[in-house]
C-alpha cells in the first residue's frame, strides 16, 4: 500500500511539473518546477528499486539527478546576489 501511494504521489508531482511548464505556469528555471521533478521521480526511483524495475531505475534516478544542477545554480546565484545586498 505505501509502494502505492509513493507511486501515485512520485507521478502527480512529475505530471504537475510537465503540466506547468506546458501550460506556461512554470519555467524550468523555477525551484518548483524542479522540485516537483526531483521529489517525484526520487519516489518513483525508490518504488521501482524496491520492485526491482531496471529500466525505471534508470529512467527515474537520471530524471532525479537532472534536476539537482538547476536547484544548485538557483540557490548559489541567490547566495551571490544576498552577498551583494541584493537579496
Amino acid at each position: 500500500m505505501l509502494h502505492q501511494l509513493a507511486s501515485v504521489a512520485g507521478a502527480i508531482m512529475v505530471l504537475l511539473a510537465y503540466l506547468g511548464y506546458q501550460r506556461n505556469w512554470m519555467s524550468k528555471e523555477q525551484p518548483l518546477y524542479n522540485v516537483l521533478n526531483l521529489v517525484g521521480s526520487a519516489l518513483l526511483a525508490w518504488v521501482a528499486i524496491v520492485d526491482r524495475r531496471w529500466g525505471f531505475i534508470l529512467l527515474e534516478v537520471i530524471w532525479a539527478l537532472l534536476s539537482v544542477p538547476p536547484l544548485i545554480a538557483m540557490a548559489r546565484s541567490r547566495s551571490r546576489e544576498a552577498a551583494n545586498g541584493g537579496g
